[in-house]
């Protein structure tokens, strides 16, 4: 009898076992930089997604190797970093247990494709998230603004 490898080769890589569709579709930061209390707020992490690999060619700059100041091939990854809008602010409070959400504070305007992700089934919907928000940017500014000043 023949051995396995030869007679029943396995199909497909196990690197991407288990094959199920992803729980989340967007993807998340899994790390951020440590963070520095003295500076002001700022963005500290922007997502990326694989898209896919390919190779490029070079002239490769190692000084004491035979492909000194030759073409190389090498292999590549495509990142895709699509626009990144921020609708809003997260003000965090350290307690013993961890960090605390203390407040949020939403963008003035947000648009249709960041208000659709609020709702399962958007064309069966009344569409009034974030309507009675954004009246408040305009009749409580000083409110929003004291929640500013808390975060």
């Amino acid at each position: 009898m023949s051995h396995r490898k030869y007679s029943a080769p396995r199909h497909g890589s196990l690197a991407f076992l288990p094959r199920k569709r992803c729980r989340l579709h967007q993807g998340k930061v899994k790390a951020f930089p440590r963070d520095d209390a003295a500076k002001p707020p700022h963005l500290t992490a922007f997502m990326g997604y694989k898209a896919g690999m390919t190779h490029i060619v070079r002239t490769s700059n190692k000084p004491g190797s035979k492909v000194h100041e030759k073409e190389v091939v090498e292999a590549v990854t495509i990142i895709e970093t699509p626009p990144m809008i921020i609708v809003g602010l997260v003000g965090y409070v350290e307690t013993p247990r961890g960090l605390r959400t203390l407040t949020t504070v939403w963008a003035e305007n947000l648009s249709v494709e960041v208000r659709r992700r609020f709702y399962k089934n958007w064309t069966h919907s009344k569409k009034k998230a974030f309507t009675k928000y954004a009246k408040k940017w305009t009749n409580e500014k000083k409110q929003i603004e004291a929640e500013f000043a808390r975060i």
